[in-house]
């Protein structure tokens, strides 16, 4: 076993290994399911520049301490809190994770996130672009922003919007969550290995074997939900209007959309109109750094509205789970609020 321990900053909510050529992160904050705090962005992203240039590390790994998964995503309560008390620390944390992020995609070297277990927001932010993306058996992906007054950040739109068809629109839009499988389906993982293969596959890397994306006996798109319904995901989710997706949701024949225009109509009606003008210009965008550009602005417009303080609320503070969005409808939400929040 690795001896893990600190990095530079001297957190212990990250935690670093070298094993054998292989550099191991490890994500350490079990109990909140490994959300990131900017402590563990900052302490990532010097531990990744520093073995950038170690020609002792041929790869690296990240996983998540705890049996529930890798990353619930970024730890906004603590964006809300800043936001409420007036600072830019909230703005600040997206920054930094957002440097993480683009650090991730452009690592010179293979970097192998295992997307064990839970894996939402910001987890997705540190694994989707990796070289070799592994779910198991046990994944919950999600980025399940809309449901919190924000959106899908962290670059996702850029491989949501090149998921088959409208898969992605779906995923993005209602925040759904979907199995390793499916999340092979859209792009956003590699293969789904067995958990308990995970430590003999990072053992063969730290002993000098290969980074395989798709590992010898590892699965991929097979048993995808999402896959069989791409018939009417595509049919209801097309063209730019938020409004006329939801009505043909509702009027489908079948009771998975119907489903999912109930579970769009709880979510924040400024935050689903912003998440599909996202998708729609990400789609034609050459570069996640690009994107991530992008995010940065979009994240502070919606942060100077009601919805993303009132959604961590309901979620996640008070957990009443009864918020009052700003828009009673996706139909009331205007179209120059949302071009606004795409202009800085």
């Amino acid at each position: 076993m690795s001896d893990f321990a600190p990095g530079p900053t001297g957190t212990d909510e990250v935690l670093f290994a070298v094993e054998g050529s292989l550099g191991r992160v490890l994500l350490n904050r079990p109990r909140a399911i490994n959300s990131l705090t900017r402590d563990m962005v900052r302490a990532m992203s010097e531990r990744l520049v520093a073995w950038a240039d170690d020609d002792a590390v041929a790869a690296v790994s990240l996983e998540g301490a705890g049996e529930r998964g890798l990353c619930a995503g970024g730890d906004v309560r603590q964006v809300r809190e800043a936001h409420l008390a007036g600072t830019s620390g909230g703005v600040d944390f997206w920054a930094e994770e957002y440097v993480l992020d683009a650090q991730i995609a452009e690592y010179p070297k293979p970097f192998v996130a295992v997307m064990d277990g839970i894996v939402m927001g910001g987890g997705l932010g540190l694994s989707m672009f990796g070289a070799a993306r592994w779910t198991t058996e046990r994944s919950q992906i999600a980025m399940p922003e809309t449901i919190i007054g924000f959106f899908p950040d962290v670059a996702a739109t850029y491989l949501l919007s090149r998921a088959p068809g409208e898969a992605g629109t779906h995923v993005a839009l209602t925040g759904a969550t979907v199995t390793g499988a499916d999340a092979v389906h859209l792009g956003l993982a590699d293969a789904v290995v067995e958990s308990a293969r995970v430590p003999e596959l990072l053992a063969a890397i730290a002993a000098g074997g290969p980074v395989e994306p798709v590992p010898t006996g590892a699965a991929r798109s097979e048993g995808s939900e999402l896959a069989v319904a791409q018939s009417w995901i595509d049919e209801c989710y097309a063209g730019d209007d938020p409004v006329v997706i939801h009505a043909r949701l509702q009027e489908h024949s079948d009771p998975a959309a119907r489903a999912a225009a109930e579970t769009i109509s709880l979510r924040s009606p400024m935050s689903v109109a912003v998440t599909l003008e996202a998708l729609r210009r990400a789609k034609g965008v050459g570069s996640v750094r690009e994107v991530l550009a992008t995010d940065t602005v979009v994240g502070r417009g919606l942060l100077a509205g009601p919805d993303f303080s009132e959604g961590v609320r309901a979620q996640l503070v008070d957990k009443d789970r009864q918020p009052r969005w700003e828009h009673a409808s996706l139909a009331e939400v205007p179209r120059d609020r949302v071009l606004e929040v795409f202009s800085g």
